[in-house]
């Protein structure tokens, strides 16, 4: 009895395992026709029984990378993965007679798909595609891609570069109005942003700060048609343009305000002045590189470089003020030697002659009195002639004396023209200095408020 129970046993075992049923995902696309000539049922027109019923199309993106954000052209590049899920009421099978089947995958172009687009792309997408979509055993698909995204964006760069930019995405069907398809987001803002933070890749000069969605209708033709708008927020890192651009500008403005202290009476102060103005002139180049043409109001940057500029060429005027008031003082001053030197040839000159006519006149009275015992007949006349000769050297003096008040006039008038030259210099330069002082001193902290703000 027991060999002939093992060998009912074994034989029973035998037969169960035999008649245990093997399936295929083949099965399953045979069952629903896919692999048939009526196959492109599924393809051709919107999987609904009765048209009336709109396709729910659930929608969620979200961001793997910011690829680039150019100013210039204002032009957005994110990568990002989309996954979209619909019901296609054509499909369905039962898993307990497939084997417990759930799930099978379909190549992209084997079924009916939603004719999405982005509203912002400029630029067909050239990255790899996914080949398949997958289809559920109660007529769920889903279908998932990466895209990377050329895309314009309406930027303000007023806070460049301490900015934050927000740029859209707005999805939608290009022919079926809200009768037909209607789209809904699958995650809200909040989840979409942490799974965003969670698989984001890289982010370069920006940093990811929020991802929101909502719904927009438009009425266009008599139809509403529906939009899932996604909004990226992100923050640019400034660091960089801190260190290569700010700064250095700064520091020119450091050097400008140093420059006071050099020393009017030599050129090397204009061409130190002249120098820092060329240098700020070459960052004004890089940054209309940097910035677009186009801007709603004047971007703070560029209030900032213009302001400093101004700034630097005033100094560089006054300086070219003071230092030709500084030359007309020393040529002044030199004019003045070159007189006083003239003057002491022409005082010595005058003295020789005064000796020579005071030694005349010594030897004319010396004679008159020697023949004066011998002359008695002419005593009044040669008297009348001494006192004529008196008078006259008391002119030539009387005419010296004018001459020298002359010169001693102009000369102190010189003198004073040179000083007063001098001290409007000196009065103007100390003036400007205090007055570049408190512009500077008002205008950082204000620009750096407006930029924080």
């Amino acid at each position: 009895m027991t060999r002939v129970t093992l060998l009912f046993l074994l034989l029973l075992l035998s037969e169960e395992a035999s008649s245990q049923k093997v399936c295929s995902y083949q099965d399953v696309l045979d069952y629903l026709n896919l692999t048939s000539d009526s196959s492109s049922v599924f393809k051709t027109t919107r999987p609904v029984l009765d048209h009336t019923h709109p396709t729910t199309v659930e929608l969620d993106i979200l961001l793997y990378a910011i690829l680039a954000v150019i100013e210039k052209t204002q032009t957005f590049i994110p990568f990002i993965w989309v996954t979209m899920t619909w019901n296609n009421e054509r499909i369905w099978w039962d898993p307990n007679q497939f084997c417990g089947i759930t799930h099978v995958s379909l190549p992209r172009d084997m079924l009916w798909r939603p004719d999405l687009f982005i509203y912002e792309m400029i630029q067909k997408d050239d990255s790899p595609q996914n080949p398949y979509m997958y289809v559920s055993n109660n007529g769920i698909i889903t279908s998932e891609e990466d895209v990377k995204v050329v895309s314009t964006c309406q930027m303000d760069i007023y806070k460049f570069p301490f900015d934050t930019q927000r740029c859209n995405i707005s999805i939608g069907s290009a022919i079926h109005c809200v009768e037909e398809v209607r789209l809904l987001p699958s995650s809200n803002s909040s989840r979409a942003t942490q799974f965003s933070r969670e698989v984001m890749k890289t982010q370069g000069e920006w940093e990811f700060l929020h991802l929101s969605v909502g719904n927009y209708n438009f009425s266009f033709d008599g139809k509403q048609w529906e939009q899932l708008i996604y909004t990226f927020t992100m923050k640019r890192r400034p660091l960089l343009h801190v260190i290569n651009f700010l700064l250095p500008i700064l520091f020119f403005l450091t050097l400008d305000i140093a420059s006071f202290f050099i020393s009017d009476h030599r050129g090397e102060k204009l061409g130190f002045k002249v120098t820092v103005l060329l240098a700020i002139s070459v960052l004004l180049l890089i940054l209309n590189d940097i910035l677009p043409s186009m801007s709603n109001k004047t971007p703070l940057i560029a209030t900032y470089c213009i302001v400093i500029f101004a700034l630097m060429l005033l100094s560089l005027l006054e300086t070219i003020l003071v230092t030709y008031l500084m030359e007309k003082s020393l040529a002044s001053q030199k004019k003045q030697r070159m007189r006083g030197n003239t003057e002491e040839k022409d005082t010595t000159r005058n003295q020789n002659t005064e000796d020579k006519k005071r030694s005349i006149c010594s030897c004319i009275c010396k004679e008159e009195g020697e023949k004066q015992h011998e002359l008695l007949p002419v005593v009044q006349e040669v008297n009348r002639a001494f006192k004529c000769e008196d008078s006259h050297v008391l002119l030539l003096i009387l005419e010296e004396l004018k001459e020298l008040q002359k010169t001693l006039s102009v000369h102190f008038r010189d003198r004073d023209d040179a000083g007063h030259t001098s001290a409007w210099a000196s009065r103007i330069n100390t003036g400007f200095f205090f007055f570049y002082i408190v512009v500077v001193s008002l205008f950082l902290p204000l620009i750096y408020n407006e930029w924080k703000s």
